[in-house]
């Protein structure tokens, strides 16, 4: 085993890409869409529990697509 071995991990990386900004309505960051608990407790969290909250951010894109504002909303008036 080398040094550079110590610092390797069979952990599941944070999907973080330092956008971090929570959205009002849906309360998820904009950019990992974890939510803050999920934010807090990730280093805390087992594999298995990063692995299911990995595989459901797909998902929770959508959430963030709705606009309530801008062309779209004026159009709808």
């Amino acid at each position: 085993m080398s040094s550079k071995d110590v610092w390797k991990r069979d952990e599941i990386d944070s999907p973080c890409i330092n956008v971090c900004v929570v959205h009002p309505v849906e309360r998820i960051c904009t950019g990992c869409l974890r939510s803050i608990d999920e934010i807090s407790r990730w280093s805390r969290m087992t594999p298995e529990e990063r692995a299911e909250i990995t595989a459901s951010l797909p998902e929770r894109a959508p959430r963030l697509a709705k606009r309530r504002g801008g062309r779209a909303a004026r159009l709808l008036r």
